[in-house]
C-alpha cells in the first residue's frame, strides 16, 4: 500500500499546490464563514476569520459601519438572539444562503447586508476547469 501512495505524493502536491494559490482567498473564507455553522470550530479558524476581516475592510470602507458588523457578527458566531433560534439553526441546511439570510437576520442589517454582498459574488470556475484537463494528461 505504501508504495501506491507514493506513486501519487507529486499528484497530490500539484493539486494542494493550485488549492492553495487559486482558492485561499479572502472572499473564499468570508463566504465560509457566513455559510456554514456560525460557531464553527476548525484548526484553520484564525486564516478563515482573518480573510473574513479582510474582506470586511475592502467592501466596507466606513468605520462605524465595520464597528456594527463586527459586533453583529458576535452574535451571528455564539449564535445569539435569532440566530440562535431552533428554526434558524435547522433551516441552515435547508435553505440556500440568501434564502437564510433574509427570513433570519433582521436584526442585524449590517451584517445582512455585507453577507449578501459577499455570498453574491460569483466564483469563476475557469481555473479550476483548466487545472482538471491539465491532470488528465497527469493520470
Amino acid at each position: 500500500m505504501f508504495g501506491i501512495e507514493c506513486s501519487y505524493e507529486e499528484i497530490w502536491r500539484i493539486i494542494d499546490a493550485q488549492w492553495d494559490s487559486q482558492l485561499h482567498k479572502p472572499l473564499h473564507a468570508a463566504a465560509y464563514f457566513l455559510n456554514y455553522e456560525p460557531n464553527f470550530r476548525c484548526d484553520d479558524g484564525g486564516e478563515v476569520k482573518e480573510g473574513l476581516y479582510e474582506c470586511m475592510r475592502r467592501l466596507v470602507p466606513d468605520i462605524a459601519e465595520r464597528r456594527k458588523i463586527n459586533l453583529q457578527i458576535v452574535e451571528f458566531h455564539f449564535a445569539r438572539g435569532l440566530f440562535g433560534m431552533e428554526d434558524a439553526k435547522e433551516c441552515r441546511k435547508a435553505l440556500n444562503p440568501g434564502e437564510w439570510w433574509e427570513m433570519f437576520v433582521d436584526t442585524s442589517p449590517e451584517l445582512k447586508r455585507f453577507a449578501f454582498r459577499i455570498l453574491s459574488l460569483t466564483c469563476s470556475s475557469s481555473g479550476c476547469e483548466r487545472n482538471w484537463s491539465s491532470f488528465k494528461m497527469v493520470i
